[in-house]
């Protein structure tokens, strides 16, 4: 599917890049006829409006940049004067071909390709000047022009050809990406899904076996704890597709982050006191942000959760929230513990990543910090980990709120 996306961008970049460049080129020689045409033409206007101007063969006429010729034919077809300057005008029969030719056409201006020529004729009530340009530069001229307008196309969509391959592999990188994170979460999920259900199966077939009241009793416990796991699955699923989908602005407002984090603390504190954790806290007063505290409030908890799970035994947890100038505020949670390899600070946040793959017996599946990534994206906001001397790190940057 890729290839053929890839292939796909590729076909409309070089459709509308050969449209464009047949369209410029076009234009190009178009306008460059147009132009020489309306110079000869005027030139030629310039003579015929001047009898005066005709002068014996070998004469250049001033003001003239073209070579010609002009004749004068009487009433009756015949020629009467010949002059201009460039020509040798002594073949009075080739000048006779050439008046019988220009007179027969109905329109003022023509061309004799045959012998590269333009005329412009001019008619008086006792005679007519016709005007014999030459159009041999002009035809000249054009087809080098077109000569170039084929290398220069052909070389730009060389280039073009080449510039596309390079974009396709760059706009179609993030669609590979989600394509193989698609493949992969189905594939994590099927797994993940499939344990509990296994479990559940196989607890329900001894049952079926016969068993006694305690075995029994057992096996019921089994598949109720199972299905609790499943159901935390499935809702942290069902919460991951809901940040996906994007959160929406419209159900922004403004909210006191210092409140939510105060709240977000409290029924956290007796968990740490079980596991003999200490937990401080500087949380900066009045601090405010654009976003739903629902989701804000999720992120606290996930972070705070993720603490007191992978915290050292008798270790110390620290949460802060403080402003960074104007524009942004800082929430982090550090906890001492097992210190984060590189490997895992960079693939902390993918789904359903661990660094100790037996906590998904805990209900751990590693989802939340996947989810907790996804809000602080939809507030425009950045999450990430650092690991220094023993101590790990979760860091939430949001921006500030500030009045339009």
């Amino acid at each position: 599917m890729i290839r053929r996306l890839r292939i796909k961008f590729v076909c409309i970049n070089m459709t509308i890049v050969t449209i464009m460049l047949c369209a410029i080129f076009i234009m190009v020689l178009s306008f460059t006829k147009t132009n020489l045409e309306r110079e000869s033409i005027g030139m030629m206007q310039t003579v015929a409006q001047d009898p005066m101007r005709l002068g014996p063969p070998g004469e250049v006429a001033a003001n003239v940049r073209l070579p010609y010729f002009a004749l004068e034919v009487g009433a009756g077809g015949e020629l009467i004067a010949a002059g201009g300057g460039y020509y040798d005008l002594t073949d009075g029969a080739l000048l006779q071909e050439l008046v019988t030719l220009s007179t027969t056409s109905s329109q003022r201006t023509g061309v004799l390709p045959e012998y590269d020529l333009r005329f412009y004729r001019v008619v008086t009530p006792t005679a007519q000047c016709i005007v014999f340009a030459d159009i041999s530069s002009e035809v000249n001229t054009m087809n080098a022009l077109v000569r170039n307008c084929l290398v220069i196309g052909g070389l730009s969509f060389l280039a073009f050809l080449i510039i596309s391959l390079l974009l396709a592999r760059w706009a179609v990188r993030p669609v590979e990406v989600a394509w193989e994170q698609q493949r992969r979460f189905v594939a994590d999920a099927s797994h993940e899904l499939k344990t509990p259900l296994t479990v559940i199966l196989s607890n329900i077939q001894l049952m079926k076996e016969g068993t006694d009241a305690q075995t029994r009793d057992h096996l019921t416990e089994n598949i109720f704890a199972t299905s609790h796991q499943m159901r935390s699955l499935i809702e942290s699923l069902l919460e991951l597709a809901r940040v996906d989908s994007g959160l929406t602005e419209k159900v922004f407002s403004k909210v006191e982050l210092s409140r939510v984090v105060q709240e977000a603390l409290l029924p956290f504190e007796p968990v740490f006191y079980e596991r003999d954790l200490s937990l401080a806290s500087q949380v900066a007063e009045d601090i405010f942000v654009l976003g739903s505290a629902t989701h804000l409030r999720q992120v606290a908890d996930i972070l705070l959760d993720n603490a007191q799970k992978y915290a050292a035994p008798q270790s110390h947890v620290e949460v802060t929230l403080k402003s960074l100038g104007r524009k942004y505020c800082l929430f982090s949670v550090s906890n001492e513990g097992q210190p984060l390899t590189p490997q895992d600070l960079k693939n902390i946040f993918k789904r359903f990543y661990r660094t100790d793959t037996a906590r998904s017996a805990s209900g751990s599946y590693g989802l939340g910090l996947s989810i907790a990534e996804g809000i602080v994206k939809g507030h425009r906001g950045k999450i990430w980990a650092e690991s220094r001397e023993g101590v790990n790190t979760f860091f939430v940057r949001l921006p500030a709120y500030r009045r339009r």
